[in-house]
């Protein structure tokens, strides 16, 4: 077991088993073996604004199979290829938000597999990370739908997979509405998330 961050080897890569003996507080993801840490608390407005995209998804999934999951929770990407153990895991995000249709893939610890839509609130400090590493991520394992949030610019950047890559569909700004595509008729409204 594992209390403080600083005996960690960040030049040697982790698995999930390694993951579930860490004991300190500060939060971590590994990306494909290797420890990343993850920014301080959130801004208030990166707060906001998932709070306020909660409540909208939240009310639109009443009654059906999917559901919401704010960070931090645990997303384990998995290896279809190999058969699936703690060892066997070295991808675990904490998306900001995590909607997932598929009850199989939960259990007590989070999510194991791709969410079927991710969306990611970007803070100071993790535009990289959230742009490139997660966003090969994300592709690669089969998310079906990915927005990345841009609290500055009140903007969201949506893109859908399509034959396994993510295929930009547009940038949304404050006034409009945007259709979710993994749910017909359902639209997020930018006028309440960025008022």
């Amino acid at each position: 077991m594992i209390t403080n961050i600083n005996d960690l080897d960040f030049s040697k890569q982790y698995t999930y088993a390694d993951y579930l003996t860490w004991q300190f507080d500060e939060r971590v993801e590994l990306i494909r073996g290797w420890i990343s840490r993850m920014s301080p608390a959130p801004l208030v407005i990166h707060q906001r604004l998932s709070t306020k995209l909660i409540y909208q998804i939240e009310n639109y999934l009443k009654n059906k199979k999917c559901e919401v999951f704010a960070a931090p929770f645990d997303v384990r990407l998995i290896n279809k290829r190999k058969k699936i153990t703690n060892k066997s895991i070295s991808t675990v995000v904490q998306p900001d938000l995590s909607i997932i249709c598929d009850p199989a893939k939960l259990d007590e610890k989070g999510c194991i597999g791709a969410p079927d839509w991710v969306i990611e609130i970007l803070s100071p400090g993790n535009t990289k990370k959230e742009m490139k590493e997660k966003f090969s991520l994300y592709e690669e394992n089969g998310v079906q739908e990915y927005w990345i949030v841009f609290p500055d610019y009140f903007q969201i950047q949506v893109f859908d997979l399509v034959d396994s890559k993510f295929v930009w569909r547009s940038t949304y700004i404050k006034e409009d509405q945007i259709p979710v595509g993994i749910f017909e008729g359902f639209e997020i409204d930018t006028n309440n998330l960025f008022a």
